[in-house]
């Protein structure tokens, strides 16, 4: 568990991945929650080993496959540094058996996770917690992260559960709207305070495919403004959580 000083500041994160529209876009994530700072960013895994050492961060989040020095390749270094998770499209049971050995805390793939649930495994890092992608299937006790050369690696089923320690989360289920998972997302942005561009970058789609997001966002919450649906989906509306 960490000290009262250290979890009191931002959470540091560096963000390495050789793609820079997945790194601007994870950064815009990142940094819309006031409890994170992206303070570095690398296109490779050498980068992120220097990145590392000079910026001192709490959490890494590594690309597999990149140019150069690639993730594997770097993972053991950076694991001496700061607890890893591995960020990325690449789910070969090979791949994501030796990020593990190397010192990885956890394994996300793109695609079968919201941005919720990333902002969420990302501030679990700070309390001891990692997180791997449930469709890997891969075996594991739960346990604390105990050092960074040799992590155990512990599924955070709090952050489904809602017991999570830290930053409060919305109210309502998602259920209660019938929104869609990517309508989700988006409104998850939204009440993180997230305008159109930055939507667009964190999701990788257009701002046209936000707007269209948002119109439908606003029918089902029965809103006809940004503050209001935020409202509706916090469960701060007169009435909580009725529509």
């Amino acid at each position: 568990m960490p000290d009262q000083a250290r979890s009191d500041r931002p959470l540091r994160v560096l963000v390495a991945d050789d793609n820079p529209v997945v790194r601007a876009g994870l950064s815009a994530l990142l940094g819309a929650h006031p409890d994170i700072e992206v303070v570095a960013e690398a296109a490779d895994g050498r980068e992120a080993v220097t990145a590392a050492s000079r910026s001192a961060p709490d959490v890494v989040l590594l690309d597999v496959r990149m140019p150069g020095t690639d993730g594997l390749t770097a993972l053991p270094q950076l694991a001496r540094l700061a607890p890893v998770m591995m960020l990325t499209y690449s789910r070969e049971p090979e791949v994501v058996a030796e990020a593990l050995r190397r010192g990885a805390v956890g394994y996300l793939v793109h695609g079968e996770f919201t941005a919720a649930e990333l902002i969420t495994a990302v501030r679990d890092m700070r309390y001891g917690r990692a997180t791997i992608t449930d469709s890997l299937g891969v075996s594991y006790e739960p346990d604390q992260i105990s050092s960074h050369v040799q992590p155990a690696v512990a599924h955070s089923s709090e952050a489904r559960t809602g017991t999570v320690t830290g930053p409060p989360r919305r109210g309502p289920n998602r259920s209660d709207y019938g929104l869609s998972s990517r309508e989700v997302e988006v409104m998850d942005l939204i009440a993180s305070g997230m305008n159109n561009r930055q939507i667009a970058a964190a999701c990788f789609i257009s701002e046209k495919t936000v707007k269209n997001h948002i119109n439908r966002i606003f029918a089902k919450l029965h809103s006809s403004s940004r503050s209001e649906a935020i409202a509706h989906w916090l469960g701060t509306a007169r009435g909580g959580w009725t529509r």
